[in-house]
């Protein structure tokens, strides 16, 4: 008589037939707003989080003021997102940012870049040994500082701040990079004064800016 067999479930669903990946079902909010807006309305509805404050340091100057954009989580990928396909596809060791506000996007797109990020700082921020250069702004002479160790030599470096105005401030932190054997490939912005003329200052290297006014 022959033996009556049982069949049995697979141990697993064929992977055609697997459920879609939590990621697949659920885009974060974000990476799903960014796919229904056209590349100019992404770069619109960003620069509509950059709000004007009149007579900001001082009378006659009107300030542009992030911290709404960075407040929008949607704004705020946009930016970082635009600086970030700039630089696909090339070899980044560094990126440096500027104290203050462009730790904020120096570090994101160093994460993004899969890049290290070193900090350049106003005086006496760092602990341990500095390099300092003096430099004019559009307001006063300042001074920015790095630390003595933190290039390595014929690395390719970003330097990254908030926005470009006269350009003095990303003029002083590339030399501060060359000073340690470093190559400045490129500067980024969030937001450029384009009336300033800034970038003409820091030619020959290209600078990337994502929203100009």
């Amino acid at each position: 008589m022959p033996k009556k067999t049982t069949a049995r479930a697979p141990l697993a669903a064929p992977r055609s037939a697997e459920a879609p990946s939590v990621q697949a079902r659920e885009p974060s909010p974000a990476k799903a707003a960014r796919a229904r807006l056209p590349h100019t309305d992404q770069l619109a509805f960003a620069s509509a989080h950059i709000r004007d404050i009149p007579d900001f340091p001082k009378a006659g100057i009107v300030f542009k003021d992030i911290t709404p954009l960075l407040a929008n989580p949607r704004a705020f990928h946009i930016v970082l997102d635009s600086l970030a396909e700039r630089f696909i596809g090339e070899h980044i060791d560094a990126v440096v940012g500027i104290e203050a506000r462009g730790f904020i996007f120096g570090g994101a797109l160093a994460a993004r870049l899969n890049a290290s990020f070193v900090p350049a700082r106003k005086p006496g921020k760092l602990p341990a040994a500095v390099d300092s250069v003096r430099y004019d702004t559009e307001y006063s002479t300042a001074e920015l500082q790095m630390h003595q160790d933190s290039i390595v030599e014929d690395s390719r470096v970003i330097v990254v701040d908030d926005l470009l105005a006269t350009g003095g401030t990303a003029k002083a932190a590339a030399e501060l990079v060359r000073n340690q054997g470093g190559h400045v490939i490129a500067f980024a912005f969030a937001v450029e004064l384009g009336f300033l003329r800034g970038r003409e200052r820091l030619l020959p290297v290209r600078a990337e800016s994502v929203l100009v006014y």
